[in-house]
């Protein structure tokens, strides 16, 4: 997936700043319904982006079995030049980085700082790429429509979040959004009851649950005949 977190200026900002970091940086994003795209609008950008850098400033990467740290080692060598290699490209093209992007050095492992872009706009690689990488990209937007535009704007459609003190932008959002899945006012939060699963790129079918269990359920047809037959084909 490629989602978006969709941030509104009458949202509690505390809370999606939190979840912001959280949903970019959990697992050295490397998930596929990582929040790896902060759609933000353009009026609370600093302030918010202010908030969320803080956040992530405090995020200790290291050894994952140090009950302190919160992002570990990427998977390869050769995985954490590719996400590098976005970054690099993004700021060829005029993005910036805002935070992080600084390589540990360990013989343990391939660590990378929790990273924030800033100028990212919708034709970029890191916009519309899977990174799997501690890496939020940010785009900002001044109206509903633009949002929903730079939210589908991508060739993946498994998730999204939308932070916003309305229903009605809330639903407007969750309607609009091509997404399997529509986080309100909260991210990555999930239930073994509820269907996850993608649009377009993203997938095909559901998991969890009842759609998971049908997916694993082999179905036999036994049809029997009642009655006298008065003929079958010929007669």
């Amino acid at each position: 997936g490629k989602n978006g977190q969709i941030v509104f200026p009458d949202a509690d900002l505390e809370a999606a700043a939190d979840a912001a970091v959280f949903g970019g940086f959990f697992n050295a994003g490397e998930c596929c319904n990582a929040g790896s795209r902060l759609i933000v609008h353009a009026a609370i950008a600093d302030d918010f982006l202010g908030a969320v850098k803080a956040l992530a400033e405090k995020v200790k990467v290291g050894d994952p079995l140090d009950d302190r740290t919160k992002v570990g080692a990427m998977i390869s060598a050769d995985h954490i030049e590719k996400v590098a290699g976005y970054v690099t490209a993004a700021q060829t093209d005029g993005g910036s980085v805002f935070s992080g992007g600084t390589r540990l050095q360990s013989n343990a492992g391939q660590y990378l700082d929790p990273t924030i872009v800033r100028n990212v706009t919708e034709d970029m690689a890191i916009a519309r790429e899977e990174v799997f990488g501690p890496v939020l990209s940010v785009l900002t937007f001044e109206t509903i429509e633009r949002a929903l535009h730079i939210a589908n704007n991508t060739p993946y459609g498994l998730s999204a979040g939308v932070w916003s003190a309305s229903i009605d932008t809330c639903m407007s959002v969750a309607r609009g959004v091509r997404s399997g899945t529509i986080w309100v006012n909260t991210f990555m939060e999930g239930y073994p009851e509820l269907p996850f699963g993608g649009y377009k790129q993203s997938g095909l079918g559901r998991e969890l649950g009842k759609r998971a269990v049908e997916d694993y359920t082999e179905e036999k047809t036994i049809q029997f005949h009642r009655g006298q037959r008065t003929g079958w084909w010929v007669g």
